[in-house]
């Protein structure tokens, strides 16, 4: 169970990340943003296009976790999805879900009581989870894609 500081601290990690994916991205080219962050890795698009789909999943997950008694949530490829039509798309599309959807999400994060941290969700593949853990992961999964980015901007001078 995580303490109320380091909550915050993840609330406030979601909170930010529309800021600093923005700011990780900005004025990147198409080129650019074609670029795999690493050998074999997702390009930057795909990253910005993935954080939307992961985290509007996540969003969802938080939801069932509140509504339901430990519901059994469903996992995604996300390679799979990756590799779809839409994430050819403009970037700016998922940044503006990303914005919205971290607005939503936090405003839910900062309403719950010491007590609601503790309800979970059944995944298939990582058994039970409790809001504290889909939050710490969450807010790591932004943090470290975003850091992703910036590495990439870095080592190629951009």
């Amino acid at each position: 169970m995580l303490t109320q500081v380091e909550r915050t601290a993840h609330i406030n990690s979601i909170k930010s990340l529309p800021q600093h994916l923005r700011s990780a991205v900005q004025n990147l080219t198409d080129t650019q943003l074609d670029t795999p962050y690493r050998d074999g890795g997702w390009t930057v698009r795909q990253v910005v296009h993935h954080l939307a789909d992961s985290h509007l999943n996540a969003h969802t997950r938080t939801r069932l976790a509140l509504t339901e008694n430990t519901p059994t949530i469903k996992p995604y490829n996300q390679d799979a999805w990756a590799l779809l039509a839409d994430y050819a798309l403009p970037i700016e599309i998922s940044l503006q879900i990303i914005d919205g959807l971290h607005l939503r999400w936090s405003v839910l994060w900062e309403s719950l009581s010491a007590d609601a941290f503790a309800h979970t969700v059944h995944h298939p593949d990582n058994g039970i989870m409790s809001l504290d853990d889909i939050l710490q992961s969450y807010a790591r999964h932004g943090e470290n894609h975003v850091k992703q980015i910036m590495d990439l901007r870095e080592r190629k001078g951009w």
